[in-house]
């Protein structure tokens, strides 16, 4: 029976690898992106913070329209998964390409990035919720999706390293500081030096300059890795039709399912600690590179930064996975708490040694952010799955509305974050910023997420699935698939439920 459930290797990695270009892509932008629509595009902060919090709630918004298509297709020959992420994926490379693309014209340029930006986000929806909730019919055995779950995130880290490093490689040249001829201290208050000294950037209306083709062809070629990643991911996963239906299993309608999944309990505390905690990785993302370069006389030092946080990321993540089998997923929580006292370090002392360090802490830390959430989904569908034993389509509810909150909490964070950059006065282009928005700088990265990740810590303390009743589970739904095999056992239990 267990050998049915069983796993290849090598349907895991192909299953992991074809994660690899949604994180490729959205480090790229999580990174690079706010300081493109600053530095290259020349937009304001404002205009930049609309860019980024409307794209991310277009994402957000897509998530359960998404999640309402996919639970009424159809299963075909090549599963029901499967065909949306085939058919969305050639759309998502055109949309990201246009996405980091120079128009010649400067009035409109505001409306083409949010145009662009929100067809990314919303096609790259399409593609990573059927993709999440495949880890729910690869197996029914909750090791096997466990081990499927930790080789995705491995992989997903991995794509987000390569992203970094290869976005941060292409375009570094764009935002050298050599293009600044001088370099004051970081405590100047006299705001015509920032004013005096801009550093030399080709016209902005040029599409054809350095800056602007340098972030083109970073976009080509990650691009490309989506059609790589969908072909292994065909070729090599075979998706399983409703491993977890049950003969008598009639679907949930939409909006029935989406209420109940919104009162179950375990859900909800789930829920509200990792979109807490997932904001507050985002805004520290999104700004670190602008303090790196603004707030901490790191220039030549960021990218390797950035490299050094997504290496110790992904070696950490077989730590992590043995870690929450041995203690426990809620214990493995702790190691996202160990980035809160490095981070505050960083900003309060901007060493280059002590900056590493605080990297590789932070790398360690966040490969629990990343992995955990995805390994409690599928114990959170099937205790729902238990007390809703006759229903069946709920997990792309689970994965749709989870990457809702998520997207919806993280574009408030980034466009909040943007907007403190334009009332502080953020100025693009300058060789150094104004006292105000180094502050601001240093609390983006430093204070806020430090609060965040305590408060969704704290939630999370209130998770009731422990490893003791994840065990129950799975006895319990073992017990109701034997039951099933019984036709009389199957007509008491319709007639149970029609009470």
């Amino acid at each position: 029976m267990m050998m049915e459930h069983r796993l290849s290797v090598c349907s895991k990695l192909c299953y992991a690898i074809g994660g690899i270009p949604n994180q490729v892509a959205g480090s790229a932008a999580s990174f690079s992106l706010q300081i493109y629509l600053l530095d290259i595009a020349r937009i304001t902060p404002f205009h930049a913070s609309l860019v980024l919090f409307i794209g991310k709630a277009s994402g957000a918004v897509s998530d359960p329209v998404a999640g309402f298509f996919i639970s009424k297709s159809r299963w075909r020959k090549i599963g029901r998964l499967m065909p949306w992420m085939l058919a969305c994926t050639p759309f998502i490379v055109v949309s990201y390409f246009f996405m980091w693309y120079l128009p010649p014209f400067v009035t409109g340029r505001v409306v083409w990035y949010l145009i662009f930006y929100c067809i990314f986000q919303a096609l790259t929806t399409l593609f990573q919720v059927p993709y999440s909730a495949l880890t729910m019919f690869l197996s029914t055995d909750q090791k096997e999706r466990d081990s499927a779950t930790a080789y995705r995130m491995t992989m997903e880290v991995l794509g987000t390293l390569v992203g970094a490093a290869l976005q941060g490689r292409i375009v570094a040249s764009a935002h050298l500081s050599q293009y600044c001829t001088w370099n004051p201290p970081l405590n100047i208050t006299d705001p015509t030096y920032s004013l005096h000294n801009t550093s030399d950037f080709s016209e902005p209306s040029d599409p054809l300059s350095h800056q602007a083709k340098v972030y083109m062809i970073a976009a080509g070629v990650i691009g490309g890795m989506y059609l790589l990643g969908i072909i292994i991911l065909f070729l090599g996963v075979k998706e399983k039709d409703d491993p977890y239906a049950l003969s008598s299993d009639r679907a949930i309608p939409f909006c029935k399912g989406l209420g109940l999944t919104m009162k179950h309990g375990p859900y909800v505390k789930l829920a509200a600690s990792f979109l807490l905690i997932s904001t507050a990785v985002q805004i520290e993302q999104s700004n670190f590179i602008l303090f790196c370069t603004q707030a901490a006389d790191l220039h030549y030092h960021f990218q390797y930064l950035v490299v050094t946080i997504l290496v110790s990321a992904v070696v950490s993540i077989p730590f992590w996975q043995k870690f929450l089998q041995r203690f426990g997923k809620k214990s493995a929580a702790c190691g996202i708490s160990w980035m809160i006292p490095f981070a505050v370090m960083l900003v309060t002392i901007p060493n280059p040694i002590l900056a590493y360090f605080v990297a590789f802490v932070s790398g360690v830390s966040i490969a629990a952010s990343l992995l955990l959430p995805w390994s409690m989904l599928p114990d959170v569908a099937d205790n729902f799955h238990v007390k809703n034993p006759y229903r069946k389509g709920h997990e792309t509810i689970f994965y749709s509305s989870y990457v809702f909150f998520t997207k919806m909490s993280a574009g408030i964070g980034l466009g909040i974050s943007a907007a403190c950059l334009e009332f502080t006065g953020y100025e693009p282009g300058i060789c150094r910023q104004s006292k105000d928005v180094i502050l601001t700088l240093k609390i983006l990265v430093g204070g806020v997420p430090a609060v965040l990740i305590l408060v969704g810590l704290f939630i999370l303390l209130f998770y009731p699935i422990t490893e003791e009743s994840r065990k129950e589970t799975n006895l319990e739904l073992e017990q109701l698939r034997r039951s099933h095999q019984s036709p009389e056992n199957l007509d008491d239990h319709r007639e149970d439920t029609s009470v």
